[in-house]
């Protein structure tokens, strides 16, 4: 059995010897190298580009202006609202203007400065606020209402009248400060036009069917000629399912000089190029009646966007959607407007549009449970909301082992015995959450599957998965390797995956939203059943017995005392067959969701479920703290690796404690982002990661492959609002504005109001 077993990586080795190939060690004869101009300013309209004088320096072979480029881009097709170069209207620091292909990186940036751009400055709105006070002045012209890229307000039940009949109500504003993925590899491209005219595009995308899409429609060339590679990636986190500048400009580079172009990104304009987590403040109301149940939630939420609408329409939707489980809401309202603001644009990072909210309802939960004097788990195990249920906005959920996970870490902390009693500036907090696995609607709307595998037997025992599915460190081919093995019973270490190649492998539609292991899982099993079939088949004849009598186990094929090599029963069965021995598989999602506008957006095939408990401790005299240990407990259906999901619960765990400590994105009085840089967005070392126990919860969820839900992005949800929860447990402060720096702790420590024990150790 493979399903279940801690497999190695198949790429492993290739990584630790720094073998493997990611984008920018790609060479090719003649390439030429890129580079960006782009914008001082964070609104300003465009009056003129002169590049020829950069047109004629030493060593510069072309340049790129937006005219060439005019065709607006996307990945949702109601909201593409980008060009890969400006033509008329730059807005936000760093928005790209105009490109440079040159012999060498240095020859492109000198020639940047030659470039004469004549900007007509405008009033920069840096603020939710600004924006929407002055509609007048337009960040976006695709904004049909002033600045607002989305608004979306639904309500389920008669909220009022709930929150008017509640026995507690907490209400309050919430903070989350923008943060950005900082993944180790930087967004790198390159692009190389052969005499056919066929174009490929090696980029470090998580989305390589998304980018061939929009490189086709804005070069203005079929489908058929574009093909996007997707080498190693070194981290993405979301970071990378948007199409970026750089890959559509070494594309038309590369068709305009006949030579090789790449683009790599400096860690400054990874910064500006970002897309990473949405600021949002929160207006949440939590009621509970007299049973501790929860009676109403009403949230109201305001989301900067910045410049572009990426993947917003959705992260509108997603910030009230995904918040209704794994908690039963009496009635539920949310109202979420995402707003255009002169930054750089904002969009998916690991759980998006729904971190933020989770981290003020749990918090918010806390508080409302502390005014019935309810123990807060407790509070969440009466409010839990079963299985093969429906949310109050119309969810389906199928498994859930949520209650499992919050017994796991209640008993693991300690939880009766030491909350409230580990002394003064220590404590524990704890919040629950759940996520999606995969998203039933594709971005683009269609009849075709939203995972296809294809699958190849070779005489020689070899197994070739193809597969457009991209793995970005969560191992997607090290799942394919052993789906192949169990089903097919031979070893995986005879399994070759080929992955995210539009030209070679079928479609996916890209490692986001927690689709992967569940959509291309399933895809990848009904193909190895096919074949597997087949096998049995040729090797009962052989055997002389019946094809469900003959048993596919690592490398042997066998039916009671006799038995053949693994290699032999393909040789049987291609024989058998006439023909090579291949199969598909695909994965389309049903319809799902509520019957009404939005009703699909974050409705999943199933979801996954987490508890965390977290422990604090603070020194009241400096506001300094530190997370000690956080017990984390995820329901993931099965574990098919149960060495990649706890690497995925861990992982997630430190992205959420990071978040909550230290990152911010900051930037001054005219747009400028400051300090882009390793050094001044600061992020935690080693030495900074608190202990953390992952513990793996199995519900089976019948939809799944193998009873399997996701594990990449869920885990992260409840890290932050377990975090705050023990500050409050450690000191009696309540904080509601991330991060949580010192400075915030000690100004609420010297504000707070004495409170029992704590009174009397002030006095």
């Amino acid at each position: 059995m493979t399903i279940g077993a801690r497999t190695v990586k198949p790429d492993a080795a290739s990584k630790a010897d720094g073998s493997g190939l990611y984008t920018d060690d790609l060479q090719f004869p003649r390439m030429l190298h890129a580079k960006i101009l782009r914008s001082p300013h964070a609104n300003a309209r465009v009056l003129s580009i002169d590049a020829s004088e950069a047109q004629r320096y030493p060593g510069v072979i072309a340049t790129l202006v937006g005219s060439e480029l005019p065709v607006r881009y996307g990945v949702i097709p109601w909201t593409q609202d980008e060009q890969a170069l400006a033509t008329d209207h730059v807005r936000f620091v760093g928005d790209e203007v105009a490109c440079v292909a040159a012999l060498d990186e240095r020859t492109a940036d000198e020639a940047l400065r030659l470039i004469r751009v004549d900007y007509e400055p405008l009033p920069a709105l840096l603020t939710v606020e600004d924006a929407l006070a002055h509609p007048e002045i337009k960040v976006n012209e695709r904004a049909k209402v002033g600045n607002v890229t989305k608004h979306v307000q639904l309500e389920f039940g008669p909220v009022d009248e709930a929150l008017s009949r509640a026995a507690a109500v907490c209400h309050e504003v919430y903070e989350y400060a923008g943060s950005t993925h900082v993944p180790i590899e930087p967004h790198c491209a390159v692009a190389r036009a052969d005499a056919d005219g066929n174009l490929t595009v090696w980029s470090s995308t998580q989305i390589p069917h998304y980018v061939q899409r929009e490189l086709s429609r804005v070069l203005g060339l079929p489908q058929s000629k574009v093909r996007v590679v997707q080498p190693l990636l070194g981290g993405a986190f979301g970071g990378k399912s948007d199409p970026f500048a750089l890959e559509f400009c070494v594309a038309k580079l590369a068709l305009k000089t006949g030579r090789p172009v790449k683009i790599l990104y400096t860690r400054e304009e990874v910064f500006y190029a970002h897309r990473g987590r949405h600021p949002m403040r929160m207006d949440v109301k939590v009621a509970l009646d007299a049973d501790g149940k929860i009676a109403a939630v009403d949230n109201r939420i305001f989301i900067d966007g910045g410049a572009y609408a990426s993947f917003g329409l959705v992260t509108a939707y997603y910030a009230g959607q995904l918040l209704t489980g794994p908690y039963r809401f009496g009635t539920y309202r949310f109202d979420s407007t995402r707003v255009y603001t002169n930054k750089p644009p904002c969009g998916p990072k690991r759980g998006h549009g729904s971190v933020q909210p989770r981290f003020a309802f749990e918090v918010a939960l806390d508080e409302a449970a502390e005014k019935l004097g309810l123990d807060p788990i407790e509070v969440r195990r009466r409010n839990f909301i079963g299985e093969h249920v429906e949310t109050v906005n119309g969810q389906r959920i199928t498994s859930n082992g949520f209650l499992k996970c919050l017994d796991l870490v209640e008993e693991a902390s300690g939880w009766k015995e030491r909350r409230g009693r580990l002394g003064r500036g220590r404590g524990l907090g704890v919040a629950g959450s759940m996520y999606i696995s995969g998203t039933a609607y594709p971005v683009y709307p269609n009849e075709m599957p939203q995972s296809g595998i294809l699958l190849k037997l070779d005489r020689s025992g070899r197994v070739t998965v193809y597969s457009g599915a991209s793995d970005i460190g969560q191992g997607v081919n090290t799942l394919l390797c052993q789906i192949a093995a169990e089903e097919l019973g031979c070893d995986p270490r005879d399994v070759t995956v080929v992955a995210a190649d539009t030209d070679l492998t079928p479609v996916d539609l890209g490692a986001y939203s927690s689709r992967v292991t569940f959509m291309c899982g399933l895809a990848a099993r009904e193909a190895c059943e096919k074949l597997a079939a087949k096998l049995r088949a040729a090797a009962a004849q052989k055997l002389g017995c019946a094809p469900s009598e003959v048993e596919l186990e690592l490398g042997t094929v066998r039916s009671g005392a006799a038995s053949m090599s693994f290699a032999e029963a393909c040789q049987l069965a291609e024989g058998v067959e006439g023909a090579p021995l291949a199969a598909v598989g695909g994965y389309r999602t049903k319809k799902l969701g509520g019957d009404y506008r939005g009703g699909t957006i974050g409705a999943s095939p199933a979801y996954s479920f987490t508890a965390h408990v977290a422990e604090v401790e603070v020194d009241e005299e400096t506001g300094i703290w530190r997370v000690e240990k956080i017990w984390a407990a995820h329901d993931c259906g099965k574990a098919l690796n149960p060495a990649l999901v706890e690497g995925q619960i861990e992982g997630s765990v430190y992205m959420g404690a990071a978040e909550a400590q230290m990152e911010e994105m900051v930037y001054g009085k005219q747009g400028l982002l400051f300090g882009p840089s390793l050094l001044d967005y600061r992020i935690p070392t080693s030495m900074d990661v608190p202990d953390i126990v992952a513990r793996i919860v199995e519900s089976g969820d019948p939809n799944g492959p193998y009873g399997a839900k996701e594990a990449g992005e869920g885990p992260l949800h409840p890290a932050i609002p377990a975090i705050a929860n023990a500050i409050h447990d450690a000191c009696g402060i309540r904080i509601r504005e991330l991060p949580f720096y010192p400075q915030r702790i000690l100004a609420l420590l010297r504000a707070r109001e004495p409170r029992g024990d704590r009174a009397a150790a002030a006095c």
